[in-house]
């Protein structure tokens, strides 16, 4: 466990982050015509995420939007929402989260598009939204 800068307050670990939890199936998608494979958008969305800011140890609180364009694979959403549960107690700056989660949904999903986006409650009178594509 850490302490944030200064405090007392206790957090885990980056590496408590459990993308092990993750599961994919098959994508399959009929042709529609010869030749043609229509590209299917997929967006999840969740407003439970949250972690634990590392300077302050305050909880980061954000609504988390994940969209892609599968290739061969589809994440399992029962592991997608175990996956984003274990970061709640692990100390990680906003930035760094939304990154770590596109890594690891690129990693077993290899999708032919990935776009994670986090829109974080106001702390301080300041609003961040992170997006990586």
């Amino acid at each position: 466990m850490a302490e944030a800068e200064g405090l007392k307050i206790s957090f885990e670990a980056p590496g408590k982050i459990a993308p092990e939890t993750l599961e994919v199936f098959p994508y399959t998608l009929p042709e529609l015509k010869v030749g043609h494979i229509p590209k299917q958008l997929i967006t999840y969305t969740t407003q439970e995420f949250s972690a634990v800011c590392p300077f302050s140890g305050l909880p980061d609180l954000a609504t988390v939007t994940i969209e892609y364009v599968p290739d061969k694979k589809v994440l399992e959403l029962k592991s997608l929402k175990y996956y984003l549960l274990s970061y709640r107690n692990v100390g990680i700056y906003q930035e760094h989260a939304t990154q770590k989660i596109f890594a690891d949904l690129q990693k077993v999903l290899r999708p032919q598009k990935l776009k994670v986006t986090t829109l974080y409650n106001t702390r301080g009178g300041i609003d961040t939204t992170c997006v990586i594509e």
